[in-house]
């Protein structure tokens, strides 16, 4: 008895990028315009506490807190941990230690880089001193790091600072990023394979007889596995589609264009795909329509029409 062997289950890097843009309250305003300025300013609360970074509100009685406050340039390590592999994009390209640093005049720890030259030389209890950033914008980059310092205990006595600037800093842009090793599973492998020769292929349901396109490897509504698979398109219809006006980063796609969902023949979940080769007004529900792939012939790049009669609402109606 011979068995066939099953394809490598596909694998790849996967990165999920975006900017997130906030603006900023007077407090948090204060605190990074104070960094630019190489001030570090705490918020003290209604018991008498520091708090840096400083908040908007006392976490203790909710209280809106604005009192500010300027504090030390040193401190304390707390706590910390070594980091020996850095990351794109944190404060060190060397190995350093992520440190928890109370400064002076301070009730509780800011976190950020420590630079040692191995976990033997960070302790806790050690004191450090901010290392300014040389070009300084507002956010808490402009801390480059800590590094030790060999001064002793400062002083705890804080300032009454009224956090006025000259141009302050009102909003930040942070750039989230999360990087990590995709694999889309058994099914969508099989299902990403067949793409490669130009073919669609779902998945049926042995209970409900439904085809699922794209595969996930299970039928969501009966919970069984969909192991039978089944060709389904090339042509579909469109269900339903949305006129696209806002431009998204590094999409050379000429605005607008139309994004739909498309029922291809023989599936029972329409898919997500562009719509081109026609003026986007003219784009419609019922519109029969083809792929046409790309140029290396591995996906879909958009859909065009067939030139075919539009599809009977009553055809398509159940997978709107």
């Amino acid at each position: 008895m011979t068995t066939t062997p099953q394809p490598e289950v596909l694998r790849a890097p996967l990165v999920v990028e975006f900017p997130f843009t906030r603006s900023l309250g007077p407090v948090q305003s204060a605190f990074l315009t104070g960094l630019r300025h190489r001030t570090v300013l705490g918020v003290r609360t209604t018991d008498g506490r520091t708090l840096v970074p400083p908040v908007e509100y006392d976490p203790v009685t909710a209280d809106e807190i604005r009192d500010l406050v300027q504090v030390a340039e040193t401190g304390t390590v707390t706590t910390w941990a070594w980091n020996p592999e850095p990351r794109r994009g944190q404060p060190l390209d060397t190995p350093f230690a992520w440190v928890l640093v109370t400064l002076d005049g301070a009730d509780t720890g800011l976190l950020h880089a420590l630079d040692a030259p191995g976990p033997d030389a960070v302790r806790t209890g050690q004191r450090v001193r901010i290392r300014w950033a040389e070009e300084r914008t507002g956010a808490i980059t402009d801390i480059a790091c800590f590094e030790p310092d060999d001064s002793g205990p400062g002083s705890t006595r804080v300032a009454p600072h009224t956090g006025e600037f000259e141009d302050p800093v009102t909003g930040i842009v942070a750039h989230a990023r999360l990087d990590y090793t995709y694999s889309p599973g058994g099914a969508q492998t099989r299902y990403i394979n067949a793409l490669a020769d130009n073919r669609t292929v779902g998945e049926r349901c042995p209970s409900c007889h439904k085809v699922y396109i794209p595969p996930r490897g299970a039928c969501p509504t009966c919970g069984v596995a969909t192991t039978d698979q089944v060709e389904v398109g090339p042509a579909g219809t469109v269900t339903t589609y949305c006129i696209v006006n806002v431009k998204a980063k590094n999409l050379d796609i000429e605005l607008p264009y139309v994004y739909a969902h498309i029922a291809l023949d023989g599936a029972d979940l329409a898919l997500h795909g562009r719509i081109a080769g026609i003026p986007y007004d003219q784009v419609r529900m019922g519109l029969r329509v083809e792929p046409v792939w790309s140029e290396d012939g591995r996906y879909p790049d958009h859909y065009r029409p067939t030139g075919e009669p539009d599809a009977d609402y009553d055809t398509y109606k159940e997978l709107i």
